[in-house]
């Protein structure tokens, strides 16, 4: 499948930066990363060669889930700055040629929310119904089986009014109720808000969940469900996420953003492949992807990966546009799952498939997971489920830009501790290496915007003699490259494809064989990924 290139948005061309804000860069000596921060740092991530820059939340909030409890949708917590810092932000993205992309928080509010503030003051008060109310069961006790993403039941009970209140996250984060037309109004005004302040569009928080089911009935129980995951994940969320009734409202959203100039919505939901292309619209356009998190969580072998690749590129009709994600703020770190040599094969897995990748800061250094003491933790999931390894701080540690204290994040102590690695992994370093990981990301991301075949071209699987071995072409009119990845510790042979094939190294993960001329047969060093222009002898 391949689409004209002259057809394509800039988003389908481009790639996607995540700053996780809090840890990217502090400009005013308090520990935590601020917009200042991120302005002055915009410069990298063009450097880098990235076309824009996902913020995870900035809204003022009381930091019950660090941001993602929203107390004011239309403003900047003052721990990252000022409305004005993020108008300079835009306006220093504007200049170097970058995109911006907010996060999005439509299924949850905080407590402290002032429509929340007055939806419990009465069952009488006017925003009563934009959040969802329910009566005790008729035994007492919860109004059914639901469970709470960060553990316990997601119904709260409110003694001033009688009756429990939904949130599928913490107690701090009631849900809104998106059957209601006043909470879509408010909600799309959002939107709006920051569409007219110039950005290009909004990664959608927890979109699966905006809608539950009427009736409010029982979860089934999760019969794959095993001892050590999430006890959320003891049922099925059959009637409390992924319900029919949310395509008309993505359909309306998706309506929003077509009238401002290339803007994208993107969708967190942590569905199967099969599921995701609902959220594309089915009838009426939708999200303009949903993400796919299936590198995430496969495990790291050549078989699965090309499997579910295959797999995914099957559920995806013309039209319907791919993508990729290795990491992000919810989930550990590349290099600590895989390794940092096998990291580099990821890399370059994320950078020539078919579709728009998005790299998490820190990933194209190697960064990994950043063990916290028990007494520095700051995930509430951590905290309400402890012993099992959920929570999310080791990877929203501070970016490590270079050899100085607190990596060059801030010149205080941060609020999360500093990998003690930051020495000899960091930015400065790794741009002065023409072999380092930072080098390799870059010379990936330059190759891919450069050649159609890569950003737009047909992903072609090829069959590999090696079970360690994933092969693959991306072919447009008058190019094709051939990609060959090895993701095991010991060198491998294979073959270019047709008889009287022969190609050359674009790039090499180790970044050491670029322009070297291939035949069959080709070797693979051990945990070596190469990129090869092919052609006819």
């Amino acid at each position: 499948m391949m689409t004209r290139p002259d057809a394509l948005q800039w988003w389908q061309r481009g790639s996607i930066y995540h700053v996780y804000p809090r840890s990217f860069q502090d400009a005013n000596g308090d520990g935590i990363g601020d917009l200042p921060g991120i302005t002055g740092r915009l410069e990298y991530c063009r450097w880098l060669g990235c076309d824009a820059v996902w913020l995870s939340p900035i809204y003022p909030s009381p930091m019950a889930d660090f941001g993602y409890d929203v107390a004011d949708h239309t403003g900047v917590d003052p721990r990252f700055g000022t409305l004005d810092d993020f108008d300079r932000l835009m306006a220093e993205a504007r200049r170097l040629g970058l995109r911006i992309l907010m996060d999005y928080v439509p299924n949850h509010t905080s407590e402290q929310h002032p429509w929340f503030v007055a939806s419990r003051s009465s069952r009488h008060d006017p925003h009563r119904h934009w959040y969802v109310w329910r009566d005790p069961a008729p035994g007492g006790g919860p109004p059914n089986n639901w469970l709470s993403v960060f553990g316990g039941s997601s119904w709260t009970f409110d003694p001033t009014t009688g009756q429990y209140y939904l949130h599928s996250y913490l107690k701090e984060q009631p849900d809104l109720n998106w059957r209601n037309p006043e909470v879509e109004r408010a909600m799309l005004d959002v939107m709006r808000f920051w569409l007219e302040r110039g950005v290009h569009g909004f990664r959608i928080d927890s979109v699966s969940r905006l809608v539950k089911d009427a009736e409010f009935r029982d979860n089934p129980p999760n019969p794959d469900y095993r001892p050590g995951q999430a006890p959320y994940h003891q049922q099925r969320a059959t009637y409390s996420a992924d319900r029919p009734d949310l395509l008309p409202i993505l359909a309306r959203m998706r309506q929003l953003a077509d009238r401002y100039a290339d803007t994208v919505l993107l969708g967190e939901a942590y569905l199967p492949a099969a599921r995701l292309r609902a959220y594309y619209g089915e009838g009426r356009p939708g999200l303009h992807f949903p993400f796919n998190f299936q590198l995430i969580r496969s495990p790291w072998d050549a078989a699965a990966v090309g499997s579910l690749v295959e797999q995914y590129e099957a559920e995806l009709p013309a039209g319907l546009w791919p993508n990729w994600v290795l990491g992000n703020h919810d989930n550990h770190r590349v290099a600590t799952r895989i390794g940092r040599r096998q990291a580099r094969v990821a890399a370059m897995l994320l950078l020539t498939l078919r579709g728009t990748p998005v790299l998490y800061y820190g990933d194209e250094i190697g960064m990994v997971d950043v063990a916290v003491p028990a007494d520095r933790v700051r995930d509430p999931w951590e905290k309400n489920v402890p012993g099992l390894g959920l929570g999310r701080d080791p990877e929203r540690s501070p970016m490590q830009w270079d050899a100085g204290p607190h990596a060059g994040f801030s010149t205080a102590a941060p609020w999360l501790p500093v990998a003690g690695d930051h020495r000899q992994v960091n930015v400065a370093l790794q741009r002065e290496d023409p072999r380092s990981m930072l080098s390799l990301v870059r010379a990936l991301l330059a190759i891919r915007a450069a050649h159609p075949a890569l950003f737009g071209g047909r992903y072609v699987p090829v069959p590999s003699p090696h079970p360690d071995v994933m092969l693959y072409r991306r072919e447009a009119e008058n190019e094709r490259f051939l990609v060959a990845l090895n993701f095991g510790g010991a060198p491998r042979e294979i073959g270019l494809g047709s008889p009287g094939e022969r190609g050359s190294v674009v790039v090499s993960t180790l970044l050491d064989r670029a322009g070297e001329p291939v035949e069959t047969p080709l070797c693979l060093r051990p945990d070596e990924g190469l990129l090869l222009a092919v052609g006819s002898g």
